[in-house]
């Protein structure tokens, strides 16, 4: 008799035909490699380091290095993660907009709205 699991067949939505704007795909490499963050974040939390080879039983891994030393294809895996996420979004009729930074009233130098001080003529930005 199959169990549940034997009979389970992944069925992602398909977002093949949905295309990314260049601003989003440059985002795409962003969330990848705090994909990556995340994934070694807990890892290194569950007392795994890093190991030339995999070994789950001495908790050894060979990614446990920062993105841009990972071998090209596990960042495509965390690549593909967050493209399909991203197109998931947008095939759901989801927008995702980036915020225009604002300006330093006394010099127009870019500034965020958690700035105390601006950061290039020093004037005070809040209360």
């Amino acid at each position: 008799m199959k169990s549940e699991k034997q009979s389970y067949w992944p069925s992602p939505q398909d977002v093949d035909g949905f295309r990314l704007s260049d601003d989003l795909s440059a985002l795409a490499e962003t969330l990848a490699e705090n994909t990556h963050e995340i994934w070694a974040q807990a890892r290194l939390a569950e007392g795994w380091r890093y190991g030339p080879k995999r070994d789950d039983e001495r908790k050894l891994h060979p990614c446990l290095v920062p993105y841009a030393e990972l071998p090209e294809s596990e960042k495509e895996y965390d690549r593909l993660t967050a493209l399909n996420a991203l197109r998931l979004v947008g095939k759901l009729g989801f927008m995702v907009l980036k915020k225009a930074p604002e300006a330093c009233p006394a010099c127009g130098a870019d500034i965020t709205v958690d700035m105390a001080y601006c950061p290039q003529c020093g004037r005070k930005l809040k209360g």
